[in-house]
């Protein structure tokens, strides 16, 4: 299943984030809701995959790595809107 979210992460954030969704409990895991990540997924797929995966049943997002995961993926969504932003211009 791994691979499969990698590969899917390749071709982009909301592949990956909806494979995740289907074939993983992660993201039932992470959310207590449909909304979020479904909000989710539409305005930030970085953020909300990575603190899918970075997200501990009982205890959430600690230590050192959770947190720079989800750092990490709203600074690509922030990118990537940037990006765009830039090549409209």
């Amino acid at each position: 299943m791994c691979c499969l979210l990698a590969v899917g992460s390749f071709i982009g954030p909301r592949v990956a984030l909806i494979l995740a969704w289907l074939f993983t409990s992660e993201v039932d895991q992470a959310y207590s809701s449909f909304w979020v990540p479904f909000v989710g997924l539409i305005l930030l797929p970085w953020t909300t995959l990575m603190y899918a995966l970075a997200y501990a049943p009982v205890i959430g997002v600690t230590g050192f790595w959770g947190p720079v995961l989800v750092v990490l993926g709203l600074l690509a969504d922030l990118s990537s809107y940037g990006a765009g932003a830039r090549a409209r211009r």
